[in-house]
């Protein structure tokens, strides 16, 4: 059974989903189940994965990094920055060469947490 929120990816061709409605079934691409994405938490090398949120102002701004930003490389870079605000979703797309951040204006919240997801190193969470 799937649970809203969650992310999967194909290890055949690396189509990533989220969920957005729950359901009984198992999801499946290229004929096989696709891999729950873990949502890991602490990067002990350098906190270079983990989406640090600042509120400032009428925005929410998410930088991944705290001690270094991640790099945005052509072979390493993170893909996409998510905020999730009182159940609402927002998500930004990110390319190589863009800064590892992003801004959203939005009202502030009670529940915040922020996930991104690195090409090279999976799903990461702050809650």
């Amino acid at each position: 059974m799937t649970k809203k929120f969650e992310i999967y990816k194909c290890e055949i061709c690396g189509n990533i989903v989220e969920v957005v409605h729950e359901g009984a079934g198992e999801l499946v691409c290229c004929g096989q189940p696709m891999i729950l994405l873990e949502e890991k938490t602490a990067d002990t090398s350098t906190e270079k994965h983990v989406p640090f949120i600042k509120r400032e102002g009428d925005k929410y701004v998410v930088v991944v990094g705290e001690n270094a930003l991640h790099p945005m490389e052509e072979k390493h870079y993170i893909e996409w920055i998510e905020l999730i605000v009182d159940g609402v979703v927002y998500k930004k797309y990110l390319n190589p060469g863009d800064k590892p951040e992003a801004v959203f204006e939005i009202p502030e919240g009670s529940e915040v947490s922020a996930r991104e997801y690195c090409n090279v190193h999976g799903l990461w969470v702050k809650r």
